[in-house]
């Protein structure tokens, strides 16, 4: 049983009990949510599909925490003229536990 489902501009393949990490969320930690944005709904035996999304399908999700992911370096530099700068960035994500799928 898994769905794709749509957080913050992009989509994620999500599965019951499962940990996802997703960019940040403005949630507090331990909050339950339902996520109603569902692409696709798949539990083994029947495929359903919205357009664009599913109205019958939520899931509901646990904010878990946040936390920051790995340092993105960056590095500006101009030939002759003795000029480098290095930049760092880490993004930070909410890790998610999706706990169940309400079809109705």
């Amino acid at each position: 049983m898994y769905a794709i489902v749509e957080i913050g501009g992009k989509q994620y393949k999500v599965e019951k009990d499962a940990a996802v990490s997703v960019d940040k969320i403005d949630k507090n930690e331990n909050e339950s949510f339902k996520i109603d944005k569902v692409l696709l709904y798949a539990d083994g035996q029947n495929i359903m599909i919205g357009q664009p999304y599913l109205d019958n399908v939520k899931v509901e999700a646990t904010l878990l925490g946040n936390f920051k992911g790995k340092k993105v370096r960056g590095i500006k530099f101009k030939k002759r003229k003795n000029y480098t700068r290095t930049l760092g960035h880490r993004q930070i994500y909410s890790q998610l536990k999706i706990s169940d799928f309400i079809v109705s």
